[in-house]
């Protein structure tokens, strides 16, 4: 279970790149604290997670996938999704297919631990800590919106956070207001 049932700040900044009435995915979901930040906004949401209590805590939100999404088949080949979120995760096999499940006009918000966080607590192997860059390398083929790498307090940590938008193919692609530092 996450420390805290609060959504990330990162996510409630960016959250309204996520079109309205767009379906969001949660990967890694946990107890759904983004599930309701995003359901209490008017999107449908979808979380994924292998815990089966943290699956049973989600299904009154939305769809609720019990799946190993690290020794199993990705459970939403060939869906898109308006919004995919993804906080404290990373399997760098299914970075790709994370990027891809945003849909056209769709958002990603991907905040995780980067590389430094094993100097100040876990996770601390590399497997788990972003690379320089990485997220943006990752993302190549969406518009950056915002993108972070550095040390937070609170608790100390290194992250490497992103919020980006699949294009729609219309010219010139759509504004997307920036958000300011307070929160929405």
């Amino acid at each position: 279970m996450h420390a805290s049932q609060a959504p990330s700040p990162w996510v409630e900044r960016w959250s309204h790149l996520v079109p309205a009435g767009g379906q969001v995915l949660d990967v890694a979901c946990g107890q759904g604290r983004h599930m309701r930040w995003f359901s209490g906004r008017g999107h449908p949401v979808v979380g994924v997670d292998r815990a089966p209590e943290a699956v049973a805590a989600i299904g009154d939100l939305g769809e609720a996938v019990l799946a190993d999404i690290e020794n199993g088949p990705w459970p939403f080949a060939g869906r898109g999704f308006g919004g995919v979120v993804v906080t404290n995760y990373l399997w760098r096999p299914l970075l790709a297919t994370i990027v891809d499940s945003v849909a056209p006009g769709g958002a990603l918000i991907y905040e995780t631990f980067a590389g430094g966080n094993e100097t100040v607590g876990k996770p601390s192997r590399p497997d788990f800590l972003l690379r320089p860059g990485e997220l943006l390398r990752a993302c190549e083929g969406l518009r950056i919106v915002a993108y972070e790498d550095g040390f937070l307090d609170a608790p100390e940590r290194f992250v490497q956070r992103i919020a980006a938008v699949r294009g729609t193919g219309e010219s010139p692609p759509p504004r997307h207001r920036l958000a300011s530092g307070a929160r929405p």
